[in-house]
C-alpha cells in the first residue's frame, strides 16, 4: 500500500507542477474547455512524463555518460528539455490538449520548473 500511495502522490505533485508551468511559463499551453478536462489532461500528461523519464532517462544517462562528465552535468538540462518536448509530442499524438511551443526557452524552463516543483512538493508531502 505504501508504494501505491507514493506513486499517487508523485503523480499528483507532477500534475500540479505541470499546471503551474502552464500558468507561468510562456510557450507551454493547455487548451481545455472545463476544469474536469484540465485535471484529466494534467494527470495523463504527468503519467506520460513519468513513463518517458523512467524508460529513457537511465538509457540516456548510460549511453551519454561521457557527455555528462564532460559538461559537468549541464547536458542534463538539454536532455530534460528534449524529454519534455517528447512528452508534449506524445500528448499531442494521444489527442491531449497539451503543447510545448519550442525547445528554448519553453521546454528547458518547463522541465527545470516541473523538476523543482515536484521535488519541493515531494519533500513537503513526504511520499516515502
Amino acid at each position: 500500500m505504501g508504494f501505491l500511495k507514493g506513486l499517487l502522490i508523485r503523480l499528483a505533485s507532477t500534475a500540479v507542477a505541470f499546471w503551474l508551468a502552464t500558468l507561468l511559463i510562456p510557450g507551454i499551453k493547455l487548451d481545455s474547455d472545463s476544469a474536469t478536462d484540465t485535471v484529466i489532461t494534467l494527470v495523463l500528461v504527468a503519467a506520460i512524463f513519468g513513463v518517458v523519464n523512467a524508460v529513457l532517462q537511465p538509457i540516456i544517462k548510460t549511453v551519454g555518460c561521457g557527455f555528462y562528465l564532460l559538461t559537468l552535468g549541464l547536458i542534463a538540462l538539454v536532455v530534460n528539455g528534449l524529454l519534455f518536448l517528447l512528452t508534449s509530442w506524445i500528448a499531442g499524438e494521444a489527442g491531449l490538449p497539451f503543447h510545448v511551443d519550442n525547445f528554448w526557452p519553453a521546454a528547458v524552463l518547463g522541465a527545470l520548473f516541473v523538476g523543482i516543483v515536484t521535488w519541493i512538493l515531494g519533500a513537503i508531502l513526504d511520499r516515502d
